[in-house]
């Protein structure tokens, strides 16, 4: 009768050493779990990207190079429901991380609903992990912005557009672009830098 109490005894230890560390937590664990996730939240929150909105008259400022600058600009136009703006993301990302160095700014204008500015906006950026300076475009009606954009634009996105240092625009795309387009044109604005 001991020799089964001990079999038995020894069955269950080796049954609980082969258990996964996380089915052996004792019931208190269920606390310091919860503190670790809301920990990871807080740091996840911290890094999530900062999305400011801005008017047409933002906008305005934002794109306004008046010669005084002397960085060329590029300027992404998009939206987290274009599916070829969520395609074309992680090359604009690359881009941005290849010529930050270089003297290109970068920034990257949402033309989300207003309402999304603390959600799918800067959910869609963490996952990108873009690093660029995030806008979201909140006017009554876009078409005087596009037109104040480029009077040739007809809304469509994304859109894509360089400006040299003096706040001309020396490239644009519609569509999704290609890297390598992109990139050329790039290197003529930075390449006496």
């Amino acid at each position: 009768m001991r020799r089964n109490f001990f079999l038995a005894l020894g069955l269950v230890a080796i049954a609980l050493v082969s258990l996964p560390i996380s089915a052996r937590r004792v019931p208190d664990s269920r606390a310091a779990s919860s503190s670790v996730l809301q920990k990871r939240g807080a740091k996840a929150a911290a890094r999530s990207p900062t999305v400011r909105e801005i008017n047409l008259e933002g906008l305005k400022k934002l794109l306004e190079r008046d010669g005084k600058q002397s960085r060329p600009l590029l300027v992404n136009f998009w939206a987290t429901w274009c599916e070829p703006c969520r395609e074309e993301f992680p090359d604009l990302v690359q881009i941005n991380k290849d010529y930050k160095a270089r003297g290109l700014e970068f920034v990257t204008v949402s033309l989300d609903e207003s309402g999304e500015i603390k959600t799918g906006v800067p959910q869609f950026l963490r996952q990108m992990r873009s690093t660029m300076p995030a806008y979201l475009l909140n006017v009554p009606d876009p078409e005087p912005a596009i037109k104040w954009v480029d009077a040739e634009w007809g809304g469509g996105l994304p859109a894509t557009y360089l400006y040299n240092a003096q706040g001309q625009i020396v490239f644009k795309h519609m569509g999704r672009i290609k890297p390598a387009e992109l990139r050329s044109a790039i290197n003529t604005v930075t390449s006496d830098k």
